[in-house]
């Protein structure tokens, strides 16, 4: 007969291999695997995100007016300390224990590193606080040997580096965070969710200490006798928040995973017997896996628009690189001039085990249709102009104007994407406008026959300049929705100078208010 839970093996980490490993797209329809999750957690995080323990240790925190042990160490727990104990009490049953306030904003550093860490066992990584990771592994266990050889892998890299970690894998986040920290080292087949959950203790499902408190006091201890009372008296005594975490363990209700990156379409990785630390070797991993990479998109009709390298580290740090392409693109020579000059940011110290290329953004590109010299042609011409405009991205800042919805001068352009789409606004410029726009209105003085008339001289840095013909007034009123209350209304005036110049002049204010003109622009 099957056993409902198999405990790991103790295997050792199987060796690196030198074969990338391709995560392809699920299929769809009958033949999507049943999601995995596998659950790490970190008794210890909090010691450990406080620096190197030396001895008998425990971390307290404020609770109240009452100063709460968090976590000991294996030497403090050997001497009778225990969490939940008061301070003063820890300190008198062990006179020789360190004690160390709590460093929250440590911790969840330290949690959000071991995170990034993990992003080498799968792409879909969340954290899942206090003092856990929840990796979803659906598809990717026969890269590693199976569940319990991944299982046993990560658990045996997390303390090569020092980190006491327990481990569990099951259909459901929630329920594979449960064993993980009551049953650690099971592995629940997926459908058998409720025969797992119910041995477990009420602790397990991170109930709120009010509600387990209350529990107790009936004398249900264990989730099994929380599922086998009635749903209605439940939720009416304890809430609906009790069971929701009962049905999200059970996997009749969605649990959020908010993964800490984004999914990738496509993903090649290498890994390595020896750590990569040369430029050149790096530069020859990354000759094979673009290709491989690019073969992808070309197989499925797609392109790609961000490509993420990420290296993993020896001493299980991680380093990000992120490009991001005006147009969609799979030329693997056109990616790698790219990455060229990127690659020069990344530090190998102890040296890299593994190197992963991720296609996180892409969209259909087709291939060219032979016969049509003339759209080939365009194409092409296109196509170079695009990996232009990349190549310059990485060196400066490149983009290009478009029109925006407002009658106010200095609004009616913004700055956009090179290859993005614009759209003209109805309406827009529908009356001509300066070739040059200052950036910032220049103040002038203002001579005219009568106060609200066009003006006949004007001085401008320090000279006086006739105006031999001007039309307007064109009033622009305030956006409500965007300038303050108080901001005047302007009157331009095209004005025609002596000397053939023409200028885009505004009078800020009725003329009646004693109003400030200003020079704004000049026609071609």
């Amino acid at each position: 007969m099957r056993r409902r839970f198999c405990r790991p093996p103790r295997l050792e980490a199987p060796s690196a291999s030198e074969a990338p490993a391709q995560a392809l797209p699920l299929p769809a329809g009958e033949n999507v695997p049943a999601r995995r999750f596998l659950a790490i957690h970190l008794p210890l995080l909090a010691i450990e995100a406080t620096g190197p323990a030396d001895g008998p240790v425990l971390v307290w925190r404020a609770n109240g007016p009452r100063r709460e042990v968090l976590a000991v160490n294996a030497a403090a727990a050997a001497l009778g300390v225990a969490p939940r104990q008061s301070l003063a009490d820890a300190q008198a049953i062990a006179p020789g224990v360190q004690p160390r306030p709590e460093e929250p904003d440590a911790e969840r550093a330290r949690l959000q590193a071991l995170g990034l860490w993990a992003l080498r066992f799968t792409p879909l990584v969340a954290l899942d606080p206090p003092q856990g990771l929840l990796l979803d592994i659906t598809g990717v266990e026969a890269l590693f040997g199976g569940e319990a050889a991944l299982l046993e892998r990560v658990l045996s890299s997390l303390r090569r580096h020092g980190h006491a970690a327990l481990g569990a894998i099951a259909g459901t986040g929630p329920l594979a965070a449960a064993l993980a920290q009551a049953a650690p080292g099971t592995i629940a087949p997926s459908g058998q969710e409720r025969a797992a959950l119910a041995p477990l203790l009420l602790f397990a499902l991170r109930i709120p200490l009010p509600v387990l408190a209350a529990l107790r006091r009936l004398g249900l201890e264990r989730l099994g006798d929380l599922l086998a009372q009635p749903r209605a008296p439940l939720a009416h005594r304890f809430g609906a928040e009790l069971i929701l975490a009962l049905d999200r363990a059970l996997g009749e209700a969605t649990a959020p995973f908010p993964s800490l990156r984004p999914p990738p379409d496509f993903h090649v990785t290498r890994e390595f017997l020896e750590p990569l630390i040369a430029r050149g070797g790096i530069d020859a991993v990354l000759s094979r896996l673009l290709p491989l990479l690019c073969q992808q998109l070309e197989d499925t009709g797609r392109g790609l628009r961000r490509l993420v390298l990420r290296a993993h580290r020896g001493d299980g740090t991680m380093q990000e690189i992120v490009l991001g392409l005006g147009r969609s693109s799979r030329d693997a020579a056109h990616l790698a001039k790219l990455l060229e000059r990127r690659l020069d940011t990344l530090e190998p110290r102890f040296g890299f085990e593994r190197l992963d290329l991720l296609a996180e953004i892409t969209e259909p590109l087709a291939a060219l249709q032979s016969g049509m010299p003339g759209a080939a042609t365009q194409a092409v011409e296109e196509a170079a102009l695009a990996q232009l405009i990349d190549r310059l991205g990485q060196r400066l800042p490149v983009w290009r104007l478009a029109p925006r919805a407002s009658h106010w001068p200095e609004r009616q352009a913004m700055r956009v994407e090179p290859f993005a789409a614009i759209e003209t606004p109805p309406g827009w410029a529908a009356r001509p406008r300066p070739l040059r726009l200052l950036r910032k209105p220049e103040p002038i003085e203002v001579m005219a026959l009568l106060p609200d008339a066009p003006p006949r001289r004007l001085r401008w840095r320090g000279h006086w300049i006739e105006v031999s013909a001007a039309e307007g007034p064109e009033r622009f009123e305030p956006e409500w929705w965007w300038d303050r209350p108080d901001r005047p209304l302007r009157d331009y005036y095209r004005v025609e100078c002596a000397d053939g110049t023409r200028l885009w002049i505004c009078r800020a204010g009725l003329a009646d208010e004693a109003p400030r003109w200003f020079l704004h622009g000049a026609f071609a």
